[in-house]
């Protein structure tokens, strides 16, 4: 028997709380539902909301609880957000409240209804705080308070607040055409022709940025290999490396597999890619994207900190490493709970390292870009900083242009700039006079 929107979307929300990814689980989740294109919408939103706003909600539902939201169970927990995310969105209360108390706990839907109701009886309008004060500003845009202040120091108040806001919007599905097989406009035409709204990205990458796709595995220019979805800062990050037909290219964190892919489409087959990766399972992910695209993309299963290779063996080396994943936000919303300003020290322990055997491993002349898909200051111009004093031999080359900011000596893209992920490119040359290491 098929399940309804809000039963599935209660489940991920569970499941998520319980340590799954969103981006990851819902799309499956959703292939497994049997639900139509309709409600399968109806679930992202639900999904999506409900973790975007979860500190504005469990606001909301603080006076209407005898104990905090944090003391209930997890279903429980999930059923209310996810009801009174319905009731701030303009679903009307009598299918807000009766329909999220259907798929609750059995035991607990006497308490989820009479909760919900006491939410419904306060709105609308559905008040939060409006002063300017760090507890207020992550109230009512749902963050940490230590991430918004962290913004707010880095980035001034405008810019801080337009990053958060932008976090909390939905993101569009982005493709890659390859071009081994389609052209932009080629691909574009098709799209339209499904019913998906299209537009060309702002970043000159040849992106094409869509609404109304559905998902995207199952679209025809995508599981033919003739698309990829991957976001539009991520497809500047490989033009901004600029790999050339017959380049032999190291991409050292290479797992999914979209900027591995992409510079194999860019190599042809006169070149060479090898995709490293530290997780054997998730380095599987980059050969079956390579197959779907019929791309040769060599795999190795190595830690880019110890890579198993000569000095001075590649024309180019990727560096897209580990980070806190702060400018993909609105991808992954529950990640603004989960990251920990504790872990910053460490992550960027684990890049400069990358970044110094990235540079052992490139030939005098070649070209080492280094990117993030965050904005802390420790992860971005802090390893510029690093590499400026550690790896003389690196020198550097000249960043993109606006939209992009410059940062250190590399670039800044901030996500409500072009309306694509956050992204930090640091693109750099080993000098040759250096010869080999």
């Amino acid at each position: 028997m098929t399940r309804s929107a809000r039963a599935v979307a209660l489940d991920v929300l569970v499941r998520v709380e319980g340590g799954a990814y969103s981006n990851l689980l819902l799309p499956a989740a959703l292939r497994k539902s049997g639900l139509v294109a309709r409600d399968r919408a109806f679930a992202t939103d639900l999904v999506y909301g409900t973790l975007r706003a979860q500190r504005a909600l469990d606001h909301r539902l603080g006076p209407a609880l005898d104990r905090s939201v944090g003391a209930l169970d997890p279903p429980v927990r999930a059923a209310l957000r996810l009801g009174v995310h319905q009731l701030v969105s303009g679903v009307p209360a009598h299918a807000a409240v009766g329909e999220t108390v259907e798929v609750a706990p059995r035991r607990a839907r006497p308490l989820v209804n009479a909760v919900l109701r006491k939410v419904a009886a306060t709105g609308p309008p559905w008040l939060l705080p409006d002063d300017d004060d760090i507890a207020a500003i992550g109230t009512r845009l749902s963050y940490p308070d230590w991430l918004v202040e962290y913004l707010i120091t880095g980035f001034g108040g405008d810019d801080a607040l337009a990053i958060l806001a932008a976090g909390n919007e939905p993101a569009p599905v982005t493709l890659r055409p390859n071009l081994r097989r389609t052209t932009t406009d080629e691909l574009a035409r098709e799209l339209e022709a499904d019913g998906a709204t299209v537009a060309p990205g702002r970043l000159g990458s040849g992106a094409v940025v869509t609404r109304g796709l559905g998902d995207p595995v199952r679209v025809a220019v995508v599981a033919e290999g003739r698309a990829t979805p991957q976001d539009e800062a991520s497809q500047a990050v490989v033009a901004v490396f600029a790999p050339e037909p017959g380049d032999f290219v190291l991409d050292s964190c290479a797992a999914p597999g979209g900027k591995a892919t992409a510079i194999a489409e860019r190599v042809g087959d006169t070149g060479r890619v090898v995709a490293a990766d530290v997780h054997a399972g998730r380095l599987a992910l980059v050969g079956r994207a390579a197959s779907r695209l019929g791309l040769a993309v060599d795999l190795v299963a190595a830690d880019g900190r110890a890579l198993p290779v000569r000095a001075g063996a590649f024309d180019r080396v990727l560096v897209d490493a580990p980070c806190t994943g702060l400018g993909v936000l609105r991808r992954r919303p529950e990640a603004r709970w989960r990251v920990d300003p504790d872990q910053v020290a460490a992550l960027a322990a684990r890049q400069r390292a990358l970044v110094r055997e990235a540079a052992r491993v490139l030939r005098p002349g070649g070209t080492l870009v280094y990117s993030v898909c965050t904005l802390t200051r420790e992860e971005t111009t802090a390893v510029d900083e690093w590499a400026t004093a550690e790896l003389p031999e690196l020198v550097a080359l000249a960043p993109p242009g606006p939209p992009w900011r410059g940062w250190g000596r590399g670039a800044l893209l901030l996500p409500h700039d072009a309306g694509t992920d956050g992204m930090f490119v640091l693109r750099l040359r080993r000098d040759p006079a250096t010869g080999g290491r």
